[in-house]
Formats: C-alpha cells, structure tokens, sequence
C-alpha cells in the first residue's frame, strides 16, 4: 500500500508541470493577431487602411468607411480620392468630407467622411474592389467588403437609391 502511494505521488508530480505546460507555447491564440471586426487593413504603405468597409442602404449604392492612419510623424497627408480598381473600376465614387490626416494622426471616414459609391457590384455580402490615393502616400488597393446597413452603423450617412 505505501509503494502505491509513494508511485501516485511520483507520477502526479511529474504529471503536473507537463500538464500545465501544454497550453503555454508561442503559437497560443491569445498571441495571434485578431481582428474583431468586419473591415479589411492594409498597412503597407505609409498610410494605414484599418476597417475599410462600404455600408450598404440599398442595392447599388452605399458609404466607404475606414480609419486611415498616417505613420509619418512630423508630416501630415491627405485623402486625395476613392476610385474603383480592377473590376470595378466602373463604380462611381463621389468624395465629400474632411481629408486631412494629421502627422502621427488618423482621419475617420465614418464620422468625417462622406463618400459615396455607386454600382451594379455595390451590394450586401460582395466585395468591391476600391484604390486610396493619397497626396504624399502611395495608392493602395483593397478588397472591401460590402455590409448592409444596421445600428452598428448609425453614425454613418449612407446613400439611397442606385
């Protein structure tokens, strides 16, 4: 009985740091990066596209909404223009709103931004594919998703009609 004991003892003592360590190593999800949300990022150029995303209120139109952020600490830059790239290059986009993106700071397009976007192609569920010009930046090119409108997106002004 005591021999059973003492090798119960051994083995729950070897047992318990292998245990604890199985959960603890360098592909852990918590150490992966996450986006929780339904926008695409691009940060490969020195402007940051983080969320880009078009909220649709009807089939055929509808917002672009990002977070564009500039890198560039002592200089600013500017939203030049939102156009259709690739296969969409057919849609039509009309700017509006604030531009500027301060030196080490971001621009909203969901609360600053008033861009529109029209097109066969603009509709829940799809993708549209949209260029960012910049006026220091270099372009980039993303796949944005398209979203139907809802209360996540109230304070976002979305177009009617096509």
């Amino acid at each position: 009985m005591n021999v059973r004991r003492r090798l119960a003892s051994a083995v729950l003592l070897l047992a318990v740091p292998a245990l604890a360590s199985c959960t603890v190593n360098f592909d852990e999800q918590t150490d992966q990066p996450y986006n929780p949300s339904v926008g695409v990022d691009d940060r490969s150029g020195t402007v940051d596209i983080l969320n880009a995303m078009v909220v649709s209120g009807t089939t055929g139109s509808g917002a672009v909404i990002a977070t564009l952020v500039n890198n560039n600490q002592s200089t600013p830059d500017a939203l030049r223009g939102v156009a259709g790239g690739g296969s969409d290059s057919s849609l039509k986009v009309t700017p509006g709103g604030a531009t500027a993106i301060p030196a080490g700071g971001l621009l909203n397009l969901a609360t600053n931004g008033k861009i529109a976007v029209r097109g066969e192609s603009v509709k829940a569920g799809s993708f549209v594919t949209l260029t960012f010009t910049f006026e220091r930046g270099k372009a980039i090119t993303v796949e944005c998703p398209v979203v139907a409108n809802s209360s996540d997106y109230d304070g976002v002004t979305v177009p009617t009609g096509a």
